[in-house]
């Protein structure tokens, strides 16, 4: 398969169950409220009620997403959804067809984490860039609990920059067993 289509309709072809589709205006509590669901625990001891740390997390998610349409232009902001139902968010960059695709952020439910749609994503996305010779980097906090799945799918450590560590896969690690 060719690097022509979008990177959300390969993905689609290779994991039917799921369907990802452009964010839209309609989408922005679900995804403020997303967000939020994967800061919580950081937020955990501070001492604020639910409503204060709700209205910080929705302005860090205003925050994330003026940053990312910024600094990313052209890249997928995709809702995960299956069975006309909002899952998660997937968010793909691909700079003017270069042979890195930035896998900015995938973050599912609470209650859809550990069920392996975010493992079928990242695999597909990892056998797309496998056919077409690119890397697959992103971000992500050290103590981040999908840095075993990223152990798990090859990833590997390019640089520690502070509070994120820079991972990529280039197609030379074997394919996880799992």
């Amino acid at each position: 398969m060719s690097g022509e289509a979008t990177l959300a309709v390969q993905l689609m072809q290779r994991c039917p169950a799921l369907t990802l589709r452009s964010e839209s205006d309609d989408d922005r509590a679900f995804m403020a409220d997303l967000y939020a669901s994967t800061r919580e625990t950081e937020l955990a001891h501070v001492p604020w009620d639910a409503a204060a740390k709700r209205a910080f997390l929705h302005e860090q998610h205003a925050l994330q997403h003026a940053h990312y349409r910024a600094n990313y232009v052209g890249a997928e902001f995709l809702v995960i959804e299956a069975q006309a139902q909002r899952l998660g968010r997937i968010y793909l960059y691909r700079k003017d067809g270069g042979r890195e695709v930035r896998l900015m952020d995938i973050a599912l439910l609470p209650e859809r984490r550990g069920q392996g749609m975010g493992s079928a994503l990242i695999e597909a996305l990892r056998q797309i860039a496998g056919e077409n010779g690119w890397e697959i980097t992103l971000h992500v906090e050290p103590n981040n609990p999908a840095m075993r799945l990223y152990d798990r799918l090859g990833f590997r450590l390019i640089e520690n920059r502070g509070v994120y560590l820079f991972l990529g896969w280039n197609g030379a690690v074997p394919a996880a067993t799992a």
